[in-house]
């Protein structure tokens, strides 16, 4: 009989998270040392110098690539520095990368006023649809970078369909699965090549680790990041990989509970008199669904919704108190925030009203409290509109 594989939880709790063969310590331990003894010169335990590598951040390597299916992951010290982790090993002057129009701000802000400036050119379409995807490649098009969901606007992008077109060009697809995370999307299988995850969010899940993680499925993906890695040395930290093999040991759980609050939540601010729009992709009215059915096995906790004005969003803010206000997103807690001040401020008043970005809205990232405590939270917020 042919041995099953591990299920997802199995995968997340165990692989890479094996007991210490030193001790027996059921946990990975903090290996919090810059350096490591040879025993002669050339001859080592497989380890030199911690900013090459380090046991904590290969157990953490191992475990992610085994979630999100990939052959190899390498995990840097933000988010941000695994995004310019990409750009560092498959740009160079001359290349030519798509980006979704409203992914991250902090994304546009890194390609636009940093790595332009090395010769490499961006072009941001709505990735939703596929038409102005294949529209905009060019033959210097190496990488199509996509986030779905995307952030704060909810709108998602097809990756099969943006895989084979980009494939079709000799372009590498990107994902950005953090909105997700590997427990409800799996970018890899529908034919992505690289998934990139702010490590800070779903993946740690209490709001008290910063990193990032690059999941690659070829040995040239391994081979340039781990150079970049060793040259640049942007990587995380002994302590902030401990955290995130601490968080991943929950995920399964906590994206279950995650996406039941959200569901809740949705369906509680669209009834809202105060409430002038939701987006959430579990609508089945929202322009998606039927793609976020196909291709996500839940719909996540993140919503944005329209207060209607730049001062209503302020006095919903200043009253909420289960609901934390604060940038980021994916912790136990509910963080709730607001976009054109915070997440998207870079891309200034023109760029958020070109991509449909407005003063009134607030993004919420539904954490895992009774969920009849965070409406009633919200409730009260917004009675001050």
């Amino acid at each position: 009989m042919k041995k099953k594989a591990p299920g997802f939880a199995t995968k997340a709790i165990h692989v890479g998270q094996e007991a210490d063969p030193s001790t027996g310590a059921i946990t990975v331990p903090i290996f919090a040392t810059s350096t490591y003894l040879q025993e002669a010169i050339g001859k080592n335990k497989g380890y030199e110098y911690a900013r090459v590598s380090n046991p904590t951040r290969t157990r953490l390597e191992e475990n992610l690539a085994a979630m999100e299916g990939g052959t190899s992951a390498h995990v840097f010290a933000s988010g941000m520095a695994a995004v310019t982790a990409v750009t560092q090993c498959f740009l160079k002057q001359g290349d030519h990368l798509i980006c979704g129009h409203n992914a991250y701000g902090g994304v546009p802000r890194l390609f636009d006023q940093v790595i332009a400036n090395y010769g490499v050119e961006f072009s941001y379409v709505n990735t939703s649809d596929l038409a102005a995807v294949k529209k905009a490649l060019r033959w210097n098009t190496r990488i199509v970078w996509i986030e779905t969901p995307t952030n704060p606007l909810m709108l998602l992008t097809d990756i099969q369909e943006v895989a084979r077109i980009s494939h079709s060009g000799n372009a590498e697809l990107v994902v950005d699965n953090t909105f997700m995370s590997p427990y409800f999307q799996r970018p890899l299988e529908l034919g992505a090549d690289m998934v990139v995850h702010s490590t800070t969010k779903f993946l740690n899940g209490h709001s008290d680790g910063l990193g990032g993680v690059i999941v690659g499925t070829k040995p040239a993906h391994a081979e340039k990041l781990a150079f970049i890695q060793k040259a640049a040395g942007a990587i995380m930290s002994p302590f902030e990989c401990w955290l995130v093999l601490r968080g991943v040991k929950s995920l399964a759980v906590r994206m279950v509970q995650h996406d039941v609050n959200g569901r809740a939540v949705a369906a509680f601010l669209r009834k809202h008199p105060k409430v002038k729009n939701v987006l959430y992709p579990g609508f089945p009215d929202h322009p998606h669904y039927e793609l976020a059915k196909r291709q996500m096995t839940g719909f996540g906790s993140m919503i944005t919704f329209e207060t209607g004005s730049f001062r209503n969003a302020q006095k919903m803010l200043r009253k909420v108190r289960v609901c934390s206000l604060g940038e980021s997103l994916g912790g136990v807690e509910t963080l709730i925030s607001h976009p054109s001040t915070m997440t998207h401020a870079a891309l200034g008043e023109p760029g958020r009203k070109k991509i449909g970005l407005t003063d009134g809205m607030v993004r919420i990232s539904v954490g895992v409290e009774d969920v009849e405590d965070i409406i009633a939270d919200l409730d009260q917020a917004l009675a001050a509109i």
